[in-house]
């Protein structure tokens, strides 16, 4: 797989190495972070053509320093995918989950195969849903496992 790098005014946003992933869930102390990093290695081994839609995506900036992570959690048949995102917490409130949102989200509409882009946020999580209605994502009606859903649509 080629490896996809989005720059954007103030990131380096990039899908993560084999190693890079081997080494964030090595790290982790979060058990349900662990898990779910867990569950992206396996997707992007699972699916050697397909891993950027399964890897977890490095969000840095330019001078290198590491502010969060984003994944996709699949491609999904009906053309769906969905987001998901952290900031580290000394880098929230400073746009750049929205700066890497917007520039993720782009480049995942223009590849093949994509219709639409979902994400799902806790009721209480008023910055992530800022930051979602900022990239063009609306409510669709439905509740998921963590809160309501959202899309955005080619």
């Amino acid at each position: 797989m080629n490896r996809i790098e989005l720059e954007t005014e103030r990131l380096r946003i990039y899908v993560a190495s084999l190693a890079e992933m081997e080494q964030i869930i090595e790290v982790q102390i979060s058990e349900e972070l662990k898990k779910a990093y867990n569950e992206m290695l396996d997707g992007y081994l699972d699916h050697p053509g397909q891993g950027e839609w399964y890897a977890i995506w490095l969000v840095t900036r330019h001078d290198g320093v590491q502010v969060g992570n984003l994944s996709f959690k699949g491609l999904n048949e009906d053309g769906s995918v969905e987001i998901g995102y952290g900031i580290d917490a000394e880098f929230q409130g400073q746009g750049y989950a929205t700066e890497a949102v917007n520039a993720v989200v782009d480049w995942a509409m223009k590849q093949d195969g994509v219709s639409r882009v979902e994400a799902e946020t806790e009721l209480d999580n008023i910055a992530s849903q800022h930051v979602l209605a900022k990239c063009g994502f609306v409510l669709n009606g439905i509740m998921g496992e963590e809160g309501p859903r959202y899309v955005r649509r080619v």
